[in-house]
């Protein structure tokens, strides 16, 4: 796979140009929509919640926008590369190229969205008076699993999209409920000897990692830092096994 991205380094980086600018084409804002979509949804949950869990978790703004930031490029990226077949069959049915860098293009676009919004959730926490520290250069190890979890989640929601379009109204349904079931809002302490279950999403491991770290103000345990690891290995795996598989099986459905 490394020597196939090297060998198409320039479409994949051709792809990534043509997404970006796609996705902000005859919009006034442009990029700045990639900043204020997280932001104001922060906002929305903040009003909302704030009366109900304000008070017992500390830091609650930035409680809330770590959970969205993940979330939010979860979303994106994988919501992206399910499509990302299907909205470039022209291209594939003509051209011989691998189909997954059209895939990692989506993913790129959108860990380049998340690194802005980033900027504007450092801006939060100066201002929520979060301690600053080495300890934050640990949060490059969960970005890097994430972005490679999200890849492995796209190929796999991809190569179904193309055999099963009925994917998308179900994923659609499943990211309502991902939202509610990964604590973005709420501390997970309502929940007792129970919390341990939040640990089996994903999602969630990422967004306990970025809390640990920016508001615990401590490097998570060795058992986080293996779960990130773990799910992102075992996703991307399976969604590259899915690929090596269902590879020629594609352009009779695109």
């Amino acid at each position: 796979m490394i020597e196939k991205i090297k060998q198409y380094r320039f479409l994949f980086e051709e792809l990534v140009k043509r997404d970006f600018k796609k996705k902000y084409k005859r919009t006034v804002l442009g990029v700045l929509w990639s900043l204020l979509a997280p932001l104001l949804h922060v906002l929305v949950l903040m009003v909302v919640f704030v009366k109900f869990f304000g008070r017992t978790q500390d830091h609650f703004i930035i409680y809330i926008f770590s959970g969205t930031l993940i979330m939010s490029m979860f979303t994106e990226s994988t919501q992206g590369c399910m499509r990302a077949l299907m909205a470039n069959s022209s291209i594939l049915t003509k051209i011989n190229v691998p189909k997954y860098l059209f895939l990692m293009s989506k993913t790129f676009q959108s860990f380049i969205n998340f690194l802005l919004t980033m900027i504007i959730f450092f801006v939060f926490c100066i201002c929520d008076k979060i301690q600053f520290g080495f300890h934050m250069l640990t949060l490059i190890y969960p970005i890097i699993t994430f972005v490679v979890f999200c890849f492995g989640v796209g190929m796999i929601l991809s190569a179904l999209y193309v055999f099963f379009r009925d994917i998308e109204y179900l994923y659609g349904v499943f990211l309502t409920i991902l939202n509610y079931v990964s604590a973005i809002f709420y501390p997970i302490d309502l929940f007792g000897k129970y919390q341990f279950i939040f640990h089996a999403n994903p999602v969630y491991v990422y967004i306990d990692y970025f809390r640990t770290v920016v508001i615990d103000v401590e490097i998570p345990s060795l058992a986080l830092h293996g779960l990130c690891a773990f799910y992102a290995v075992v996703v991307c795996l399976i969604g590259y096994w899915i690929y090596k598989k269902c590879d020629h099986e594609f352009l009779y459905y695109l």
